[in-house]
């Protein structure tokens, strides 16, 4: 054997080198954290009310993964507030290792308005599934047609035009942010002026619209979009890069006058401390997520955009976008 080596002492007989020979070399017993595992059961958590684009995707992540055979049972718990912080608190605590919630944009802004107590940094970082573009809208009746109408009007009057979203400090409120930034006011004066009204969930942001309780909105596209083709809304602006394929009519944000990029992305984290086997198998789960069809079709039907990493390339984009956002929301006043 050759990990026995090939020296053989003098005075050594051929019936003792025969035995050595024949002798196995010891192994080291696998660990926990080197033993394969296989996921048949996860639960899911959805750190927001039903109805936002965090519902939407972790309902269609639970019932794909099942109509697929990829898990029997996919779970889906809602657990909203604080832009996603209670939900992730919950995670902190949870004991099943094979628990993945929904995570995005949203919540690394969230933990830092909120001065969270627990961090994403703490999670075990799984998989970034999608990106899409936010749209700004106002209700059929607002008297806002373009872009530059609501920004100005915002700039004039202040606290009396109202804007609604989601969470405190996540994509939605960011945007509005920038938007002022753009539009020329200081840190406090976005402050002073910007009315936002967060949502711990997209189907609150929905009901004021309808409602013509506030003056503009802020969402994923697919959050808002069956309300515009209904024409109970109406889109002054997409905020990607280039016009999303469901809206193609509706300009981008930079081709209505405000140099702003942003989309929102959502992911999935699992509870820190998990083994290496843990990590290894629901990295698997949400690989095997991506490569279906109707995966594929899902995203086709939402308009969200494939952005997939997993594992220590999402771990490596993720400690980045918190630095990122880190800086922005101290740029537009939201943080000290």
């Amino acid at each position: 054997m050759r990990s026995l080596g090939i020296i053989v002492f003098a005075g050594v007989t051929a019936l003792t080198l025969a035995s050595c020979s024949s002798t196995p070399a010891p192994t080291e017993a696998p660990t926990e954290d080197d033993a394969a595992v296989s996921v048949s059961e996860v639960q899911i958590i959805v750190p927001a009310d039903p109805g936002g684009g965090w519902d939407q995707t972790g309902r269609a992540v639970s019932q794909i993964l099942t109509s697929e055979g990829i898990v029997d049972s996919a779970a889906v718990t809602n657990i909203g507030g604080a832009g996603g912080t209670v939900g992730l608190a919950s995670l902190a605590n949870e004991t099943d290792p094979f628990t993945l919630m929904v995570t995005g944009l949203v919540m690394v802004g969230a933990v830092e308005t909120n001065a969270a107590a627990n961090r994403i940094e703490d999670t075990t970082p799984i998989a970034r599934l999608t990106e899409e573009a936010l749209v700004v809208v106002v209700p059929e009746a607002s008297p806002y047609e373009t872009l530059e109408d609501l920004v100005d009007a915002i700039v004039e009057t202040g606290q009396d035009v109202t804007v609604t979203g989601g969470s405190a400090g996540g994509a939605d409120h960011i945007l509005a942010g920038l938007l002022l930034e753009e539009a020329g006011l200081t840190d406090d004066e976005i402050s002073t002026k910007l009315n936002y009204i967060p949502n711990s969930g997209g189907g609150e942001a929905v009901t004021l619209l309808l409602g013509n309780n506030v003056s503009a909105g802020i969402s994923g596209v697919g959050e808002f979009v069956e309300h515009i083709e209904a024409g109970t809304m109406r889109a002054l602006a997409v905020s990607s890069e280039e016009p999303v394929e469901l809206l193609p009519d509706t300009p981008t944000i930079t081709e209505a006058g405000y140099d702003v990029v942003l989309t929102n992305w959502r992911g999935l984290l699992a509870p820190g401390g998990i083994s290496d086997a843990e990590r290894d198998a629901l990295i698997d789960v949400a690989t095997q997520l991506q490569d279906t069809e109707t995966w594929a079709t899902e995203l086709d039907t939402r308009g969200w955009s494939d952005a997939f990493l997993a594992g220590d390339e999402f771990d490596e984009y993720l400690t980045g976008n918190i630095d990122e956002v880190t800086a922005t929301l101290r740029n537009i006043g939201l943080v000290d």
